[in-house]
C-alpha cells in the first residue's frame, strides 16, 4: 500500500482575503484595524490596490515610542512607516521555503501575491499559520482499533 504524501504548501495555510490598509491613511486607523482585527500587520495598498509595502504592529511600536516622533509628525501616515517592497510570496510555494524566506528576511509575514499580477495581495501567511501546520504535523496519529 502507497501513501500519497503532498507537501503542504502557502496556499493551504495562508489567511486569504487579506485586510489591507492604505498608504495615506493615519497610524491611528492602521492601529485601530490591527485591533479590532487582532491581527500584527497588514499589507499595504495604493489608491488603485497595488501592494506597495506592509507595516507591522513593531512598525506601529517604534514610532509611538518615539514621542519625538509622534508628537512632532502631524501628518505622519503608513506609507513613513511602512516596510517597502514587501516581501512576497505564491501561494504554490512549500511551507518550508515559506519558512526559509521569513527567517532570512527577519519577518513574520509574507503577502500573498497573485499568479497573474504580483501586485495584487490575495492573502497572507504568518508565523502563526506555520506553527499551526508544524502541530499538526507533528502531532501523533489517533491508532485504528483492528476490526473485531
Amino acid at each position: 500500500m502507497t501513501t500519497e504524501s503532498t507537501t503542504p504548501t502557502v496556499g493551504d495555510r495562508m489567511a486569504s482575503k487579506p485586510i489591507v490598509i492604505r498608504v495615506d491613511a493615519s497610524l491611528t486607523d492602521a492601529a485601530a484595524l490591527m485591533d479590532r482585527h487582532h491581527i500584527h500587520g497588514v499589507p499595504v495598498v495604493d489608491a488603485s490596490g497595488s501592494l506597495v509595502g506592509v507595516l507591522s504592529q513593531t512598525d506601529l511600536a517604534r514610532a509611538r515610542g518615539t514621542e519625538y516622533l509622534w508628537s512632532n509628525w502631524p501628518g505622519l501616515v503608513v506609507r513613513h512607516l511602512m516596510t517597502s517592497p514587501a516581501i512576497t510570496v505564491d501561494r504554490s510555494t512549500s511551507l518550508v521555503v515559506a519558512a526559509r524566506k521569513m527567517e532570512r528576511h527577519r519577518i513574520h509575514r509574507l503577502v500573498v501575491v497573485d499568479d497573474r499580477d504580483p501586485t495584487i495581495p490575495i492573502g497572507v501567511l504568518s508565523t502563526t499559520d506555520l506553527i499551526h501546520a508544524i502541530a499538526e504535523e507533528l502531532a501523533p496519529t489517533p491508532e485504528v482499533a483492528p476490526d473485531a
